[in-house]
């Protein structure tokens, strides 16, 4: 059964976030996801400087326009950053130093560089004032996801009413520690009706028994589950990239920056997370194609 991820920052070797990517190199990452069980992605680019992740986006673009084979699985582009919340913890992987305020002018400069195939924006609604930019990406056809952040309950209900309508792998994109109830976690499960919620079942980024109770209040109807995987998927222990930066993955497959406890992207496979969702959340083949295909596919406006 064919399947859609909605976050891949690379794969088999490819980092998406490349600024010297190819079109040899995406193709065969496309190659590789479609032989993993994945018939369609959006390629995902995290925080840069605004310049740089025009360049990405449009080169990405140009790639997609001029090979058959990229242009049948990346439908899309997801713009992970730069409106995050820069504080320790939250930024997770990405560059603090690159994070700016959300904002209209950027925003449309994104859109413009992704040609109109910039599909998901993640960004923290504390970071974007009176919801401005969520309204105006939302106008743009564009579905906008909370992620790497820290907002309030009235700041996040706020964004929701300006078009907010996901999370990002929640759970994740914030500290190791957290204040037991008033939380973005705790947050976001009281408004899980109001949005579409995200997560990495590998294991390593959430506990399966930690998943398997988040999913009790989001269910099946509301959840979507991504890989977030990174160039190191499907290659074992090492050292890669990950937007210039180096990434270390240990013998478990987990992916951290070098020195930080925050994980940076996973390394799981598409038919991994198919047979996690099946094998350790006890999803029938049905709920599986729901929230792995179906369900990220019409949050995007795709079905």
């Amino acid at each position: 059964m064919p399947y859609f991820d909605l976050q891949i920052n690379g794969y088999a070797g490819v980092d998406f976030c490349s600024l010297d990517l190819t079109a040899e190199a995406m193709r065969n990452a496309c190659d590789a996801l479609a032989a993993d069980g994945i018939e369609g992605i959006l390629a995902t680019v995290i925080t840069d400087s605004v310049e740089s992740l025009c360049a990405k986006l449009s080169g990405m673009a140009r790639i997609r326009e001029e090979d058959e084979v990229v242009r049948n699985m990346v439908r899309g582009f997801h713009v992970e950053g730069p409106f995050l919340n820069p504080e320790p913890g939250f930024i997770g992987a990405h560059p603090a130093s690159c994070v700016v305020p959300a904002n209209r002018d950027d925003a449309s400069r994104l859109l413009d560089a992704g040609a109109g195939l910039v599909r998901l924006v993640t960004l923290a609604p504390e970071n974007d004032a009176g919801a401005a930019a969520t309204r105006f990406l939302v106008e743009q056809g564009v579905t906008v996801s909370a992620g790497h952040c820290d907002p309030d309950l009235p700041t996040l209900e706020r964004a929701i009413d300006a078009g907010l309508s996901m999370v990002t792998h929640l759970g994740n994109g914030c500290p190791v520690v957290l204040p037991r109830h008033d939380n973005f976690i705790q947050r976001v499960l009281s408004l899980s009706d109001r949005l579409w919620t995200c997560f990495i079942p590998d294991g390593a980024h959430v506990p399966f028994f930690a998943l398997g109770n988040y999913l009790k209040v989001t269910g099946v109807e509301r959840t979507i589950f991504t890989s977030d995987a990174i160039m190191a998927a499907g290659l074992g222990p090492g050292v890669y990239d990950l937007s210039g930066e180096p990434v270390e993955v240990d013998a478990e497959g987990v992916a951290r920056r070098p020195g930080s406890p925050n994980l940076a992207g996973s390394t799981i496979r598409g038919h991994g997370v198919a047979a996690n969702l099946r094998e350790r959340l006890g999803l029938s083949e049905e709920e599986v194609d729901r929230v792995y295909r179906t369900n990220p596919m019409r949050a995007l406006g795709l079905l």
